[in-house]
């Protein structure tokens, strides 16, 4: 039987406290960490082994120090980059744009936009990176989503648009490298980026690209969204896209004999994939990805109760530069054609994000009922989450009573 290090039991406190987002960072920091699926259909950190070593358990060294300092579920650091002003509910900022890919090809198969598809190819094509992480669908298994190494233009385009599914990017052994471009969730962008740091030290590192996020959701909800649409056991899926071909985009699938169904983003997000989202996500304190150098996410219309309208259109994102080298690296994309941009205002983009704009403001909340629940709590510095949910206190404690209720049932 393989043995604990000091390593497996931080891993398992994170774990059995419910905090793991399965980001992977902690398979990237021990080769003998691997992420599977598990039978709740979440990425977690599962021992396979350990590395070669005169003693002990093999450990690398230094990783459980890079764990305690990296992993999102047990702490997450508010970003302060220099150049940038800090917003409450969108992180920092030093510059912010509505955008698209000027591609017109690019821009329909985004989910919003493109922009992060252009600007992967673009780095690639101009040698600022020689490879990009990201996630697509496993060419062997649609229903499912694999991390992979980006190194050419039709790559890229063939994982664009949103994977709503468990991957986990930060455990790509090639997430560290100078001559990477990373492209993962907020809670992954924060990982490498504290690795980062540590390793090279402050604004260095890997070029990091993120996007708004509400969650991952369940691989069985995906399962399921399948089964409804093509009922049987036998379908074989060639192609499966979360959004894309239009703004938002339908859920949608490909069949080995050439039909294809679809259902509407609302309804698949709203009725199958937002529902099973796992816990860590539920008290998440950066869903806008703010640890990156460049973020996307849906600059959506929105009616006169500021609720998003899902009605198809040409894709346009919010592009936010959160550090001076991702507002150098977008002036550049668009200089050269591949990004085109507009000034944007960014309380104009708050109003149309209202998921996370009431994350942020009821975390404090959130966080109390899971303490009060019997919960365990990563650490987030920096957020100001008490001052944020002081004006509200009315929507606090039902954010803590509905929190404390779903924890408890968690635990039963």
């Amino acid at each position: 039987m393989i043995g604990e290090s000091d390593l497996d039991a931080a891993i398992n406190v994170v774990v059995g406290s419910g905090n793991c987002s399965g980001c992977g960072a902690c398979a990237l920091l021990d080769p003998g960490i691997s992420m599977e699926l598990d039978a709740r259909g979440f990425m977690r950190p599962v021992r396979k082994g350990f590395q070669a070593s005169t003693g002990g358990t093999g450990v690398p060294a230094g990783a459980l120090e890079s764990f305690d300092l990296a992993c999102p579920g047990v702490r997450v650091r508010a970003q302060h980059p220099a150049g940038s002003r800090r917003h409450e509910q969108l992180g920092p900022i030093v510059q912010a744009w509505e955008a698209w890919a000027t591609d017109p090809v690019i821009r329909q198969m985004g989910s919003s936009g493109g922009t992060l598809t252009a600007l992967s190819m673009w780095l690639l094509q101009t040698g600022q990176a020689s490879q990009v992480i990201g996630a697509q669908a496993d060419p062997e298994n649609a229903r499912r989503s694999i991390t992979v190494q980006i190194i050419s233009k039709e790559q890229a385009l063939a994982a664009s648009g949103s994977r709503y599914a468990p991957a986990s990017n930060a455990a790509d052994p090639e997430a560290l490298e100078l001559d990477t471009a990373f492209v993962g969730k907020p809670c992954e962008a924060s990982a490498i980026r504290a690795l980062s740091e540590r390793k090279y030290g402050p604004n260095n590192g890997p070029v990091l690209l993120s996007f708004f996020c509400a969650g991952t959701p369940s691989q069985h909800a995906t399962d399921r969204l399948v089964s409804e649409l093509v009922p049987g056991e036998d379908a074989e899926i060639v192609d499966l896209r979360y959004r894309g071909n239009g703004w938002p985009g339908d859920f949608s699938i490909t069949c080995s004999d050439g039909t294809t169904k679809a259902m509407s983003y609302d309804d698949s997000w709203g009725s199958y994939l937002g529902p099973t989202t796992q816990w860590r996500c539920k008290i998440c304190p950066d869903g806008v990805g703010e640890s990156a150098d460049i973020t996307a996410g849906d600059f959506w219309r929105a009616d006169e109760n500021g609720y998003p309208l899902f009605s198809d259109q040409a894709g346009i994102s919010a592009l936010l530069a959160r550090t001076e080298r991702g507002r150098d690296l977008v002036l550049a994309a668009a200089a050269a054609g591949v990004l085109t941009l507009a000034e944007m205002d960014v309380q104009a983009l708050v109003k149309v994000q209202p998921l996370q704009r009431r994350r942020r403001e009821t975390l404090f909340a959130r966080l109390a009922g899971t303490v009060a629940a019997g919960g365990k709590v990563p650490k987030f510095a920096g957020f100001c989450l008490l001052r944020l949910a002081l004006p509200r206190p009315r929507e606090s404690l039902r954010a803590a009573k509905a929190t404390y209720q779903r924890r408890k049932k968690l635990e039963s």
